[in-house]
């Protein structure tokens, strides 16, 4: 599920930086790898754990022509890229790369990527339209509703959107970029 309004003043990054940013996969494990870091990463530890999350594998077990591919990729494209837009620090003589504020920033446009999910918005319209609907088969004694309870009826619909809020939440936490573990989109492929 997954679109949100965004609201751009909060932001230096253009919504077109950040859809480019986060259209390639590479890049965003890019990004993924440096937000886990509270200091700044050698080009090569990132080359190596981007190649790990490509392949599948744990970085000891990346091969050196795995990692070459890689590290030249980001030397040569996306890291200019990503520094030219300010969401990295890249310092392209001692091979060192560290995230920006508007790196932590482009969680929220993972949001509005679409997925295989439903839409958010349409999630809720189609929640409210069932409360809605439920609450007045209850009101009006349609039945079998009619033999609910009024205040079971008005409770339902609450108790469905808690849930759905709280389910909502989660999910939005598991999109984070640099969360501990896998980049998200893998673990979507892990469950």
């Amino acid at each position: 599920m997954g679109v949100t309004e965004v609201d751009e003043t909060e932001f230096s990054l253009s919504r077109e930086e950040a859809f480019e940013t986060l259209s390639n996969r590479r890049r965003r494990y890019a990004i993924h790898a440096l937000l886990q870091e509270d200091a700044p990463v050698e080009l090569g530890d990132l080359s190596r754990q981007v190649a790990a999350w490509e392949t599948g594998q744990t970085p000891a077990a990346v091969t050196s022509e795995e990692r070459r591919r890689v590290y030249n990729a980001l030397q040569q494209s996306h890291l200019p890229k990503m520094h030219d837009v300010g969401v990295v620090e890249y310092d392209r003589d001692r091979g060192v790369i560290s995230t920006t504020t508007e790196a932590s920033n482009l969680h929220v446009y993972l949001e509005i990527v679409p997925g295989n999910d439903i839409p958010w918005s349409v999630y809720y319209l189609l929640l409210g339209a069932f409360s809605l609907s439920f609450a007045g088969a209850v009101v009006g004694g349609l039945p079998p509703f009619g033999a609910i309870p009024a205040l079971v009826g008005a409770l339902v619909p609450g108790l469905l959107l808690v849930v759905s809020s709280a389910v909502h939440t989660l999910h939005s936490r598991r999109q984070r970029l640099g969360r501990d573990g896998v980049p998200p989109e893998l673990r979507h492929q892990e469950n």
